[in-house]
């Protein structure tokens, strides 16, 4: 055994699988090669660099106005704030692993006081019916496409639609979690705009798939967004000037878009290679994205000398982490990006022929202890 991490392996092959690359100075340098010195930053919100790119994602989300933010946890506390303040009501709906409930200290509660109420169970999507039976009036509903805390997993589009017409019928604002709402475009067959018809707002973030280095849209009707500017300057995230994350924002949304339906490919194509091996599965079966979980029916400690030596013989990087769950066996999140296409199918084939064989010969001696 070498002693080394998971990390550290991950970190020394020479075809890792999953995202776009390592994030490094070079994606800033990368972006910033074809921009002109002379470009004027934004300031304060304002100027050609940060009103261009809004009106262009406003555009590709079919809104009628788009805000730049710092992030995306800024910008969806703001997205709820807003809704609540216009029906009076801070009580909103959305997902027990909704990012805003356990990812961000409480800050919608902590700052702004809102009351969430958590609907479905945590290992399933919201539908309809939950909707329909929330008991309690609410201001806005929060849904998250893709899922991420439960491997990406999406709705049926006729099932989304259905939720849009009952919150429209009922008064209840629709906001989208788009953080990687790009990705979902080739499963579903329909445009980003196409998605956002069904929202009142909407969120994307432009260092998921896309591959910037931070930053997000808020997106929807002017008087909403206009709002959203003076939250924004409460909130601190009105800069000077945000132009280095707009223009690496834009310059990869630009590199990237047309790439969505090949790492939707590709991440069905590794989702099966996985599945082939024993003792191991991933959710959802079939991705409905780039991204989906693969699940190991080993737990940490008896992974990570398997895959170290798979990632030392072979020189293919499967994850750089894994998570323990409640049932002994452990977890990873895949997302592919442009590292995908760069892998010689060979490589791929023979590190999960040897990925096979170890999990069967621990599985053989963990059953023996």
């Amino acid at each position: 055994m070498s002693g080394k991490t998971l990390i550290e392996a991950f970190e020394q092959t020479a075809y890792p699988l999953g995202g776009n690359g390592p994030r490094d100075i070079q994606v800033l340098k990368e972006a910033f090669e074809a921009v002109q010195g002379s470009l004027s930053s934004d300031m304060y919100g304002n100027g050609k660099v940060i009103e261009d790119f809004q009106n262009k994602m406003a555009s590709v989300l079919g809104k009628e106005s788009a805000v730049f933010f710092p992030s995306g946890t800024m910008a969806q506390q703001i997205a709820l704030r807003i809704w609540c303040d216009e029906k009076g009501l801070k009580r909103v709906a959305y997902h027990p692993l909704c990012h805003l409930e356990i990812h961000e200290q409480d800050g919608m509660k902590e700052l702004h006081h809102i009351e969430p109420i958590l609907l479905a169970d945590k290992d399933r999507l919201i539908s309809l019916t939950d909707v329909q039976q929330l008991g309690k009036e609410i201001s806005c509903l929060l849904l998250e496409l893709p899922q991420r805390e439960i491997g990406g997993q999406l709705p049926e589009f006729e099932e989304l639609e259905a939720i849009s017409a009952y919150c429209r019928e009922k008064g209840i604002k629709l906001h989208l979690d788009g953080a990687r709402l790009f990705e979902i475009t080739p499963y579903y067959g329909k445009s980003a705009a196409e998605i956002c018809a069904l929202f009142d707002s909407v969120y994307v973030s432009f260092y998921k798939g896309i591959g910037g280095i931070a930053g997000a849209i808020l997106a929807g009707a002017a008087d909403f967004t206009e709002q959203s500017k003076v939250w924004k300057r409460r909130h601190g995230g009105d800069l000077i000037s945000l132009y280095p994350y707009i223009v690496s924002s834009e310059y990869y949304f630009d590199q990237r878009i047309g790439k969505m339906a090949q790492y939707y490919e590709e991440a069905k194509e590794l989702a099966a290679f996985f599945n082939e091996c024993a003792g191991i599965f991933t959710k959802p079966e079939v991705p409905v994205s780039n991204m989906f979980h693969v699940y190991f029916e080993l737990p940490e400690e008896k992974m990570v000398p398997i895959l170290t030596s798979v990632f030392e013989t072979t020189g293919v990087g499967l994850t750089a982490w894994l998570r323990n769950t409640d049932e002994g066996t452990c977890l990873c999140e895949i997302s592919i990006g442009d590292r995908y296409a760069n892998v010689p199918k060979d490589k791929v084939r023979e590190a999960f022929r040897l990925l096979g064989e170890k999990m069967k010969e621990a599985a053989k001696s963990y059953d023996n202890e």
